[in-house]
C-alpha cells in the first residue's frame, strides 16, 4: 500500500480461498490489530489484459497496478 504516517494501516494475512475476499490485519498507531475478511478490489488496469488490483474494496490511494515507488506483490 502507499506509504502513510497516520490513519489505518493494513497488512495482508492470507487469501482465504473464498472467491473475492482475503484476510487482512488493520491497526492504527499502537492499537491492537484487528483481523478482518475484506472483499477484493474489483478494479482492473485498462486494456484487454488488465491486471487486477491486489487490495481490498475502498482502499486508499492508487491501485497496485498503478505506478508506485515500491514493487507490490500479490499472493497467489
Amino acid at each position: 500500500m502507499s506509504v502513510h504516517e497516520d490513519g489505518d494501516h493494513f497488512g495482508l494475512v492470507s487469501d482465504d480461498g473464498s472467491y473475492g475476499t482475503a484476510l487482512w490485519l488493520r491497526w492504527r498507531g499502537s492499537d491492537e490489530p484487528e483481523l478482518l475478511v475484506l472483499p477484493d478490489c474489483p478494479v482492473a488496469a485498462p486494456g484487454p489484459d488488465g491486471e487486477g488490483c491486489c487490495l481490498f474494496v475502498d482502499h486508499a490511494k492508487q491501485h497496485t497496478w498503478e505506478d508506485t515507488p515500491e514493487e507490490v506483490l500479490c499472493t497467489t
